[in-house]
């Protein structure tokens, strides 16, 4: 992925208004951000952790949305959950399900997509090696890294798609 700026972040998101685009927090030091490694930007709001985002390039346009989180409760320490879009299992809260409103009429309707996604959004990290999930998430795959990559981008596309057919 390239690297964003906050004005690439901000003008990309499909699902909410100009104004909470404005508001919403950003994650710090960008410049920081291993973008080589990522596959879209992912971000919990720290002041606010309902809410996370999600910036992803789709068809050579930036597609940022605006996520709902959902605890999961109810579930043990031990039990494993695994990423919709990275295949990534967790332990102990490690994935959330996060829903997104999606555009136009059908947002206006209250419409929404969810998906369990990691609770980090650290999916690149996890695909390529360069993270590991709590609680030995990486499952034994013969799939190439390339593969794995191609693998997250098609589960992140018909995700965003979801949202703004």
């Amino acid at each position: 992925m390239r690297a964003l700026t906050e004005r690439d972040i901000r003008a990309s998101f499909v699902n909410c208004s100009k104004g909470e685009a404005k508001r919403l927090s950003l994650p710090a030091e960008l410049a920081a951000h291993p973008w080589q490694d990522l596959d879209f930007l992912g971000w919990r709001d720290p002041g606010a952790p309902e809410r996370a985002y999600l910036v992803a390039e789709r068809d050579g346009l930036l597609v940022g949305v605006a996520l709902r989180v959902t605890s999961g409760g109810g579930r043990g320490f031990t039990a494993r959950s695994m990423c919709s879009l990275c295949l990534t299992t967790h332990t102990g809260g490690g994935v959330a399900l996060m829903t997104a409103r999606r555009t136009g009429e059908a947002g206006r309707q209250g419409d929404s997509v969810g998906r369990y996604l990691c609770a980090d959004l650290a999916c690149s990290l996890y695909t390529r090696g360069r993270k590991e999930a709590a609680g030995g998430g990486a499952v034994e795959e013969s799939l190439a890294p390339a593969e794995k990559v191609a693998r997250t981008l098609a589960n992140l596309h018909a995700f965003v798609d979801r949202v703004v057919e």
